[in-house]
C-alpha cells in the first residue's frame, strides 16, 4: 500500500516534470519473478526506473537510510521503505554481499522484481564498468529468474555534482530482451561461471546504453579520482608555496642589492 502511495505521488509528478522516454517495456514480464540489471549513473535512478514500470521493483540501499535517528532520520526511512527499497548493512563486505544475496533471492521467490546495479555503485564519469561477479550471478542462478540488461541514458546530467537546482531535460530508460542463464543452474559457485554471466549481463546493458566500457570496478576508478584530486591540491600548495619562496628571496636579494644611503 506505502509502494503504491509512493509511486503516485513520487512517481507521477517525476514523469510529469522529466517525461522519461522509455523503449522495451514489452521485455518486463506482467509477472513472475525477474532481475532487472541496470548501469547506475544517478542517485535517481532508482526512481526513475519504478516510476515508467507498472510492478513494483525492490533496490538494495545501505542501511544508514533506514537507521539515521530523529524525524529526518525516520521521514527518509519511510521514503525508502515506500519506494520499494531493503536495507543491507555494508559495514562488512563479505556480510554486506550475502546479506544483498539473500535478499534478492527472498524478492524473486515472491515473484517480485529485483533491480540490482552490476557496477556496485554509481559511475564517477558516465562511463560503464565491470560488474561485480557476486550478486547479480549469484541471484540468478540460484532462482532461475531471468536477467533483464537496463540502460539508464542521461539521468546524471539532470543534476550533476554540486548542483542543486535539477535541470529540466528527459533521460531514456532503453530495456532489453530477457537472459537466460539456466544452462548454468547448478553452478552458482564457480567463479568462472559467475564471472561469464556478469561479464554477459554487463555487455548487454553496454550495447543499450552505447556507454564506453572500462574494464575495472568503479570503486577502483573512484579511489583513483580521489587519489588523483587530493595529489593535485597537494601539488598546487606546494607551487604556491615555493612561489611565496622565491619572492620572498627575491624581495631580500633586492634589499641586500639596495645602495645604503
Amino acid at each position: 500500500m506505502l509502494y503504491g502511495a509512493m509511486k503516485v505521488s513520487v512517481g507521477g509528478p517525476l514523469k510529469m516534470i522529466f517525461r522519461p522516454w522509455v523503449e522495451g517495456l514489452e521485455n518486463v514480464p506482467a509477472e513472475g519473478p525477474a532481475i532487472l540489471a541496470s548501469n547506475h549513473l544517478s542517485f535517481s535512478d532508482s526512481f526513475f526506473l519504478p516510476a515508467v514500470l507498472d510492478r513494483k521493483v525492490t533496490f538494495i540501499a545501505k542501511a544508514e537510510y533506514f537507521t539515521t535517528p530523529g524525524v529526518k532520520g525516520r521521514l527518509t526511512a519511510a521514503f525508502f521503505k515506500g519506494v520499494g527499497q531493503l536495507p543491507v548493512d555494508r559495514s562488512g563486505a563479505r556480510g554486506a554481499g550475502e546479506a544483498a544475496i539473500r535478499s534478492g533471492i527472498e524478492v524473486l521467490e515472491r515473484g517480485e522484481l529485483f533491480g540490482i546495479y552490476p557496477e556496485g555503485t554509481r559511475s564517477p564519469d558516465g562511463r560503464l564498468y565491470r560488474g561485480k561477479p557476486g550478486g547479480l550471478a549469484r541471484v540468478a542462478l540460484a532462482t532461475g529468474a531471468p536477467v533483464i540488461p537496463v540502460a539508464m541514458i542521461d539521468t546524471e546530467k539532470i543534476q550533476p555534482p554540486g548542483k542543486v537546482m535539477p535541470k529540466l531535460m528527459r533521460p531514456g530508460i532503453r530495456i532489453g530482451k530477457p537472459l537466460d542463464f539456466s544452462r548454468y543452474q547448478g553452478m552458482d559457485h564457480d567463479r568462472f561461471v559467475l564471472r561469464a554471466v556478469t561479464d554477459e549481463v554487463m555487455y548487454e546493458i553496454m550495447k543499450l546504453s552505447g556507454q564506453e566500457y572500462v574494464d575495472m570496478y568503479a570503486t577502483a576508478a573512484k579511489r583513483q579520482i580521489a587519489e588523483a584530486a587530493k595529489a593535485g591540491k597537494e601539488a598546487e600548495k606546494a607551487a604556491k608555496a615555493a612561489l611565496a619562496q622565491a619572492e620572498k628571496d627575491q624581495a631580500k636579494k633586492e634589499k641586500s642589492e639596495r645602495p645604503e644611503s
